[in-house]
């Protein structure tokens, strides 16, 4: 006869540990280090518990400790693929270990972010994961006074809360910027989408790398606080031709932009890259996969993700990495649609790189 079960919230962990056969200590180290445990004894408590409909009281468990095993990650986005990436490298580090991950969208909102920082540090978390160096005077107050690990990914400054761990945005794009003047191309332009605080310093490293060449122009620069499309990188384009149209190259601070514009010159009958040079930033997948293959500056988002979270596990658990901020580089990745026929450049096998 199948036992009876009681409402989960009628049983009590030493029901589990009578069940298993083992001691309500031991029944206690399952649910918060069962790496402690032998193999035997954790399939006996684990099927105990399932038996019995049991679920641990995470609450009480954070009151008893002062510390949940929750490890909360605010990203601004969760349909952008750029952070996709970075959410399955954090989801595989944390994979197998006995902490798990509490999402939340800011979507682009400092505002937001401050509430949901509050939010999360009311319950409690192991640790936190946050997006970016922007954060409100307030949001700063609260994660500085946090009694947890923290990591702020995406970039990198001078001032980290805690850790951080990212690349410089300015850099990488004056790093494009730089190999399209080296295919000799003179009016660049710079097409840009949403404008959050990562996208304004790709801006700064662009506009650096004009200045430095001579070739500052006002007209080549075409922006808007719409979200970024394929769609939009085509309408921003054709902005952009109405007021330069004797534009030879175009940087674009997202993939999908660059993509639009890689149609609207097929549709306008501009070849690339024999009349128009395309750079795009990202290097999501179908970059490579184009016709002809599009240019972008690779960044490592899912190592990004992934050491960002065993950054704060390790800090968790009394090992703190010695480096602070961890800079991980980026890649310009050449392609075909940014190298000139008969023009001395790198192949794409042959890729600038950045990697500090």
């Amino acid at each position: 006869m199948a036992r009876k079960r009681t409402k989960p919230g009628k049983i009590r962990l030493t029901e589990v540990a009578k069940l298993a056969g083992v001691s309500p200590i031991t029944a206690s180290r399952f649910f918060r280090t069962p790496e402690a445990l032998s193999i035997n004894k954790r399939v006996r408590v684990e099927s105990a518990a399932k038996e019995l409909g049991y679920v641990p009281n995470l609450a009480a468990r954070a009151l008893a400790s002062q510390r949940t095993e929750v490890i909360g990650v605010l990203i601004p986005s969760l349909t952008n693929n750029v952070f996709s990436d970075v959410l399955r490298g954090i989801y595989d580090a944390v994979d197998g270990s006995r902490y798990t991950i509490q999402l939340a969208n800011t979507r682009y909102s400092i505002l937001q972010e401050e509430k949901l920082l509050r939010v999360f540090l009311a319950q409690k978390p192991a640790g936190l994961i946050v997006t970016g160096i922007d954060q409100t005077p307030e949001s700063r107050s609260l994660m500085e006074a946090a009694d947890c690990p923290i990591v702020q990914l995406m970039e990198i400054g001078d001032h980290p809360v805690d850790m951080m761990i990212g690349f410089s945005h300015a850099d990488a794009c004056h790093a494009a910027i730089s190999h399209l003047l080296d295919q000799g191309c003179r009016r660049i332009a710079f097409l840009g989408a949403r404008m959050d605080p990562r996208v304004q310093r790709r801006f700064l490293g662009y506009q650096q790398a004009m200045k430095e060449a001579g070739l500052t122009d006002p007209r080549l620069v075409v922006t808007t606080p719409l979200p970024t499309s394929v769609t939009l990188g085509g309408t921003l384009f054709a902005d952009l031709l109405a007021k330069a149209p004797d534009t030879d190259a175009v940087f674009c601070a997202n993939d999908d932009l660059a993509l639009g514009v890689l149609f609207e010159c097929r549709r306008r009958q501009i070849s690339v890259p024999e009349q128009m040079l395309i750079s795009g930033f990202n290097d999501l997948e179908f970059m490579g996969a184009a016709v002809p293959t599009l240019t972008s500056v690779r960044t490592n988002r899912y190592e990004m993700g992934r050491s960002s979270a065993t950054m704060v596990i390790e800090a968790i658990e009394g090992r703190r990495p010695e480096q602070k901020i961890v800079d991980l580089g980026y890649t310009v990745m050449v392609r075909q649609s940014s190298v000139r026929p008969g023009h001395s450049g790198r192949a794409a096998a042959e890729q600038q790189s950045a990697a500090e």
